[in-house]
C-alpha cells in the first residue's frame, strides 16, 4: 500500500500543497506536502508509524508559533496538533494537557480552578508540545519548573518524569531525538483566590503588551538569550532597531524581536535574522542563535 493511501485508511481528512502562510503566525511560508491535524493521540501515532514504514519525513507544527517555515515550504508530512487539546484538572493541583492545548488555556483553566503557578505561561503563545520540548518561559518561571512527567512516543509509549526530561534554558531530553510529545502532567499550587491569580495574570500580560510588540506578525522572541547578555540589549546597541530587509524588520519596540510587516517572504525574515547575527558578532563578538525554529531551509 503506498503511503498516501496508508494514511487515508488511518485518517481522511488529509490535505495535499496545503499553505503552511495560514498555519504559522509570522502568517509567511510555503505548502507542505501533506498536512493533518489529528483529534487523537492514537491517530498521531498511527500517522508517526507510517511515515518511519514508508521513510516519509515528519514535521509536528503544533499552533505555528515559533517557527519560520521556507518559502519552498516542506517535504513530507506536517502534523498541526492544536485539535488535541484536551484538559483536566485534579483537585490535587495536577494539570493533564494533551500536546496540541494552548498554553493560555491551560493558565486561564487552572485561574478558573483557583490553581496558582502558570500565571507566567498566560501570554506564552503556542501549545503545551512545543512548550515542553523548548522549555518556554517568561517572567522568572519556565514549563520545567512545574511539570511532573512528559508522555511521548517512539516505537512505543513511555513516560518520563520532569527530572528526566532534562530541562534547562530553552531546551528538553525531546530535542535529542524524534520524540514525539503526546501529554504533560505539571503539578501546581491548589487552593488560591481566583481573583488574585488573574490579577497577577493581568498585571503580566500588561507587561507583554507595553514591551513587546503583540499587535504585529511574529514567532514571538527571536534569539535566545547568550550566557551573560540580553538578545534585546545586543541587537539594540547594534542600532538595529528598525532595520528591514523587505517586509521584514527589527521591531522598534523590543529589538529582540522580527516582525512581518504585512508582505514579507520567509526569505526575507531569515535573511534578516542572518543580517542581525553578524552584525551583532562583528560589534560585540556573540553570535546569537535563534530560539524560532527554521523548517525547510537547506542549512
Amino acid at each position: 500500500m503506498t503511503f498516501i493511501n496508508t494514511i487515508r485508511s488511518l485518517i481522511t481528512d488529509i490535505l495535499h500543497e496545503e499553505p503552511l502562510s495560514g498555519h504559522t503566525t509570522f502568517q509567511v511560508g510555503g505548502p507542505a506536502e501533506f498536512f493533518m491535524q489529528p483529534e487523537t493521540t492514537h491517530e498521531l501515532t498511527q500517522v508517526w508509524n507510517a511515515c518511519r514504514t514508508h521513510d516519509i519525513p515528519l514535521t509536528i507544527l503544533g499552533d505555528g508559533s515559533n517557527v519560520l517555515v521556507s518559502d519552498t515550504g516542506i517535504r513530507g508530512m506536517v502534523v498541526s496538533t492544536k485539535r488535541m487539546n484536551k484538559i483536566e484538572i485534579s483537585d490535587n493541583g495536577k494539570i493533564h494537557a494533551q500536546a496540541g492545548a494552548r498554553l493560555s488555556r491551560v493558565a486561564e483553566l487552572a485561574c478558573r480552578a483557583g490553581i496558582a503557578g502558570f500565571e507566567f505561561a498566560s501570554g506564552i503563545p503556542g501549545t503545551v508540545g512545543g512548550a515542553v520540548y523548548m522549555n518556554a518561559g517568561a517572567y522568572d518561571h519556565d514549563i520545567g519548573e512545574f511539570c511532573e512527567s512528559v508522555t511521548m512516543f517512539d516505537n512505543e509509549t513511555f513516560t518520563k518524569s520532569g527530572t528526566e526530561m532534562e530541562f534547562g534554558y530553552r531546551k528538553s531530553f525531546a530535542q535529542q531525538s524524534s520524540l514525539l510529545i503526546l501529554e504533560a502532567v505539571f503539578q501546581l499550587k491548589p487552593g488560591n483566590k481566583t481573583e488574585d491569580i488573574r490579577a497577577k495574570m493581568v498585571e503580566l500580560n500588561n507587561r507583554r503588551k507595553n514591551s513587546q510588540p503583540l499587535e504585529s506578525l511574529s514567532a514571538g522572541s527571536t534569539f535566545k538569550r547568550p550566557p551573560g547578555f540580553y538578545a534585546g540589549k545586543l541587537i539594540e546597541d547594534s542600532e538595529l532597531k528598525g532595520f528591514a530587509i523587505g517586509g521584514a524588520k527589527v521591531s522598534e519596540k523590543h529589538a529582540g524581536f522580527i516582525v512581518n510587516t504585512g508582505n514579507a517572504t520567509a526569505q526575507d525574515i531569515y535573511d534578516l535574522i542572518e543580517a542581525v547575527r553578524q552584525r551583532v558578532h562583528n560589534k560585540f563578538n556573540v553570535w546569537l542563535e535563534p530560539e524560532v525554529r527554521l523548517l525547510g531551509f537547506n542549512n
